[in-house]
């Protein structure tokens, strides 16, 4: 079978144009070890670039990169038009036997239901609600990605959905849709983390963009309350904080000396440095207000930390069953407080199974595997 798998390189989003080999988000990047070495599959990932990039010709065996170059009125202004025009060219020179689109956030999705060839698209953020969410204005960044995601989710042959949640934002735009969540690196599941011993005091990390979604600032009051009440420990916040009012009244609020002993600010770490904050402390803290899949609970779970969740979008998903992660009410912070202290007070007892859980939901190879039998029946059904 030949994939054309469509993702953004984000060499062009982080405008790291001087890096020598592409890489992608986390879950295309998961997916794409999934592929590895298939002898079954011959793969195709293609990506657009504002400038000219130096690229190797293979990321594996099996799998070739494409690096295209379209000029800067071929994006968003111009409806995505060069990037489209570009990807197409270039699909009739590989000539798949289908298409897949890596989200609706920016050109992938577009270049999916333009190809002229058997096209799924998997929706990672879902623009629309978000753009609800933000009461985006006429014409801004997520007013136009919601109303392009609405057009390409009408347009191709289904939609693969990371949740239950992201599944019902997109049965009235397209009725055919698949439940596959995202899968996790291959490298949260080679090096299982060691029993955690018993430490005196445990260490929480937060962990994802400072954002208001994220509640940053929210639960950094969580945990002074917490303090207050007696309860000891350390936070670690780990992830891009924008210079908008938010991420500036959040450092600010973290430079107060009164929690100098017990915060600290990470900032965003590739894998391997994440793997190892992970690997160091003994629980997750992830309370957004809205969340497509929450895919840093599974990381958290399957290194075997204990997690406390908002009950939001794919969260429920993952802390189902015997993952022993405390889900509340995203409103519900004396819940949050009380679940958390009570977890102190009984010693930070880890997780039992939440590793061999993980692994059989969202390793790569059988996340992979689901994706090649979709495809197949799309294919069949064209």
């Amino acid at each position: 079978m030949k994939i054309a798998f469509l993702t953004a390189d984000n060499r062009e989003n982080d405008r790291h144009y001087d890096l020598p080999a592409p890489f992608f988000g986390t879950a295309p990047t998961a997916l794409l070890e999934g592929f590895f070495n298939d002898p079954r599959l011959e793969v195709h990932v293609i990506s657009c670039a504002q400038k000219q990039l130096r690229a190797p010709s293979k990321l594996a065996d099996n799998v070739w990169f494409h690096s295209l170059y379209v000029r800067k009125g071929g994006w968003l202004r111009s409806g995505y038009f060069g990037c489209i025009c570009a990807v197409r060219k270039k699909l009739n020179e590989v000539v798949p036997d289908i298409v897949h689109g890596q989200g609706t956030e920016r050109d992938c999705a577009l270049e999916a239901v333009f190809s002229g060839f058997p096209n799924v698209v998997t929706i990672h953020g879902n623009m629309a609600e978000l753009a609800q969410l933000f009461r985006a204005r006429i014409m801004s960044f997520y007013w136009l990605a919601a109303k392009l995601e609405n057009f390409a989710l009408s347009r191709t042959a289904g939609v693969f959905c990371n949740s239950a949640y992201t599944q019902t934002l997109v049965k009235s735009r397209n009725p055919k849709t698949w439940l596959v969540p995202n899968p996790l690196g291959l490298a949260f599941f080679e090096k299982p983390r060691p029993h955690p011993t018993k430490r005196s005091i445990p260490i929480f990390l937060v962990i994802g963009v400072v954002s208001p979604r994220k509640r940053q600032q929210e639960l950094l009051d969580c945990f002074r309350k917490l303090r207050l009440d007696g309860c000891q420990f350390k936070v670690r916040w780990i992830g891009r904080c924008p210079e908008d009012p938010y991420g500036k009244s959040f450092l600010s609020a973290l430079c107060d000396s009164s929690t100098a002993d017990w915060n600290f600010f990470v900032g965003p770490l590739d894998q391997a440095g994440l793997i190892r904050e992970l690997d160091s402390a003994s629980a997750l803290v992830h309370f957004p207000s809205e969340e497509s899949f929450g895919l840093v609970a599974a990381e958290a779970l399957a290194r075997g930390l204990k997690v406390f969740s908002s009950r939001v979008g794919g969260l429920k998903e993952i802390c189902a069953g015997p993952t022993d992660a405390d889900v509340i009410s995203p409103e519900d912070w004396p819940g949050l407080r009380k679940s958390i202290a009570n977890w102190i007070r009984l010693g930070c007892p880890p997780p039992r199974e939440s590793h061999q859980i993980m692994q059989a939901r969202y390793h790569p190879k059988v996340i992979a595997q689901r994706h090649v039998e979709i495809y197949r029946q799309v294919i069949a059904s064209r």
